[in-house]
């Protein structure tokens, strides 16, 4: 481990996502999953327009305070509420103002805006008992600041599908810092028609299951989740051993063709961890089955890594949780650190491998020999904003 970064633990986590509603399900549906698919075909939020879409199941139970009971807020309630014990006892333990709240979103209440807009005669209007606060970005940890009683540093990052990670590594600056005794931190993004609609005007959709990194890939099929962990310097079974960030603003929304930007933030990560890329056991790839992403992904990571390293992405499984996406795969992560198996998140795709593409023959390893030591998970988010982080087993 790097002397220079004090030892920061993931010490518990939850989840709701396609996979499951909770860390058990969504175990058994990841390392079981095989060929199977978890997405739901529906215009929900395209009308005349049938996508696969990452749909969370069941009943979202409303959020009792005034002004907060949005989707996106919902969703994330039902993933903080198996972890409500452990708050209350961090709570008694270094008082309410010790811990903080980092929460990536990117979409936050906008699905409500959709709905309560209406349109007559006399223009457009909001319906009676419309907050428009509850759609800016700093909702979540507005609501979960008010929910949970804590009053420690609290502030939302909203840098597209980096953000859930890069609510971690925030985390982890709160700690070493001394700011905070523990840090509630993920990502959390709802579904809505903008999303949608704006994904499918970069023409970078696909109607289809997303097919990563094969020849046949056509695009992304969008997602929602919502991930948080709790994050502290008390000794757990998997540490936040590394990460790093980059911001190359190559363009807009299409990545850097070299990756240099995701290079740095790799090689950040490593320096972090005090690692070698042959340690890396995993890697949970961006893998969005975009023409340029998996094209810039798989040529970094064969120039990092070589050909050989473990690696797959899981967003044929979930959709791209745009915000949610980094906490959530980091999750995954987590979970694999602790199976006393070998066995991979594994990689859905038609096994067409695309030969302008940077080999990589570990794309899709079912296991490895014995236990996973080490895992990446990486995200790259428009404008050039790329991060990476390793999780370790302790």
């Amino acid at each position: 481990m790097n002397s220079t970064m004090p030892a920061i633990y993931l010490n518990q986590a939850a989840v709701n996502c396609s996979l499951g509603q909770d860390l058990l399900s969504v175990e058994e549906n990841l390392f079981g999953a095989g060929q199977s698919s978890f997405m739901t075909m529906t215009d929900q939020y395209s009308p005349g327009a049938v996508l696969p879409l990452g749909l969370v199941k069941g009943n979202l139970p409303a959020v009792d305070i005034a002004g907060e009971d949005t989707r996106n807020n919902r969703l994330l309630a039902s993933a903080v509420r198996p972890l409500l014990g452990h708050i209350n006892r961090l709570k008694s333990r270094y008082r309410p103002e010790r811990i903080g709240l980092v929460i990536g979103t990117s979409t936050s209440g906008i699905a409500d805006a959709e709905e309560a807009l209406v349109g007559n005669e006399a223009g457009f209007h909001f319906e009676t008992g419309y907050y428009y606060d509850s759609q800016e970005f700093s909702a979540p940890v507005r609501f979960l600041s008010r929910w949970l009683g804590v009053r420690g540093p609290a502030w939302v990052v909203s840098t597209a599908c980096t953000s859930g990670g890069k609510a971690l590594a925030s985390a982890a600056r709160l700690l070493q810092m001394g700011a905070c005794d523990a840090v509630i931190a993920g990502g959390v993004d709802t579904l809505c028609r903008m999303t949608v609609a704006g994904f499918s005007s970069l023409l970078v959709t696909s109607d289809k299951l997303c097919n990563p990194f094969s020849l046949h890939r056509r695009g992304i099929n969008i997602g929602e989740a919502a991930a948080v962990f709790i994050v502290s310097r008390q000794e757990g079974p998997v540490r936040l051993a590394g990460f790093g960030e980059s911001s190359d603003a190559y363009h807009i929304s299409s990545p850097d063709p070299d990756g240099r930007g995701a290079e740095i933030a790799i090689k950040k990560a490593l320096a972090v961890s005090g690692i070698n890329a042959a340690d890396i056991d995993y890697i949970n790839l961006h893998g969005t089955a975009t023409e340029q992403n998996d094209k810039m992904e798989s040529l970094v990571v064969n120039r990092i890594f070589g050909p050989e390293v473990a690696c797959s992405s899981t967003k044929p499984l979930t959709g791209h949780t745009l915000a949610a996406a980094g906490a959530v795969e980091a999750l995954f992560c987590w979970q694999l650190l602790q199976r006393s198996n070998g066995s991979l998140p594994p990689h859905v795709w038609d096994g067409v491998t695309d030969p302008v593409l940077a080999t990589l023959n570990g794309l899709g390893r079912p296991a490895l020999a014995g236990t996973a030591r080490y895992a990446m998970s990486n995200s790259f988010a428009f404008g050039g904003n790329n991060l990476s982080l390793i999780l370790a087993r302790e």
